[in-house]
């Protein structure tokens, strides 16, 4: 599927504007609550973001479920190897907390429904400049002397972002993506639950504390998830297709099977 192509999936409906409020309140009362936290305080904290999580998906569509399907997966692969295991960011008791899988899934829930709303649709074309022009002062912050510390992967993703927003039809996704994980970086370095490492593993690119562009590099989250439902979807409706033929053979074997008996029963005088 093609970037295009995949991109276009997401502007179908999608969660309404409460899921964004609701995830904008919880997540950084989440990251509040943690900074204290031990590791049992945090295995309830993920509970209580797993609930959210299934509460939320079980009033979206299946393309929607799909998507949050595949954006926590691959999120939770990113965050065991690239934290867990790379160590290019840590969390503040060493651990992958258990609230992060699944608030992977509400973030692009937030930015899903962000990018529904009808002001932002209405204001779509200033939208995407006004992420632009914000993301690029920030990229560009990230390279200057007046960063605390050089910030070249920042910059990176950022020229990803501006590939989202030029060749994908559902640039508002981006757009709500870029809000919503520039605010939550900003929120959970400043609380010290996580802090990113100066280097890259190889030591040769430079990173901030958040980097800077870092809704770039969770857009391929979106890309991959909008990419991988439907394919998804599809699966899973063949496969009750599937069952659905079994049952129904089945039920016709059972009601074959009575007739066969009762002709085989002669009739009483």
């Amino acid at each position: 599927m093609s970037l295009t192509r995949a991109a276009s999936v997401a502007s179908r409906p999608g969660p309404a504007p409460w899921v964004a409020a609701a995830v904008l309140v919880w997540i950084p009362a989440v990251l509040v609550a943690d900074r204290a936290a031990s590791g049992s305080a945090q295995d309830l904290l993920g509970a209580g973001t797993w609930l959210l999580l299934l509460a939320v998906l079980r009033v979206q569509v299946a393309l929607v479920r799909a998507q949050c399907v595949v954006v926590v997966a691959f999120a939770a692969g990113i965050e065991y190897t690239f934290s867990g295991w790379l160590h290019v960011y840590v969390y503040r008791l060493h651990d992958v907390p258990a609230f992060v899988p699944p608030g992977h899934g509400l973030v692009y829930l937030a930015a899903l429904s962000i990018s529904g709303t009808a002001v932002l649709r209405r204001h779509a074309r200033t939208a995407v400049l006004a992420t632009v022009l914000l993301g690029g002062s920030y990229a560009a912050w990230g390279l200057s002397p007046l960063a605390p510390r050089l910030d070249v992967l920042g910059a990176f993703w950022f020229c990803c972002l501006l590939a989202f927003l030029a060749l994908g039809r559902s640039r508002l996704l981006y757009v709500g993506a870029f809000g919503v994980v520039t605010y939550l970086e900003l929120l959970g370095t400043s609380l010290h639950i996580w802090t990113w490492a100066p280097h890259d593993p190889t030591g040769v690119v430079a990173m901030g504390n958040p980097p800077s562009g870092a809704a770039g590099g969770y857009g391929w989250f979106d890309l991959v998830a909008v990419a991988a439902a439907p394919a998804l979807v599809g699966a899973a409706s063949v496969a009750r297709a599937g069952g659905a033929g079994r049952r129904r053979q089945r039920t016709l074997g059972g009601e074959v099977s009575v007739g066969a008996a009762g002709a085989s029963v002669p009739e009483s005088a």
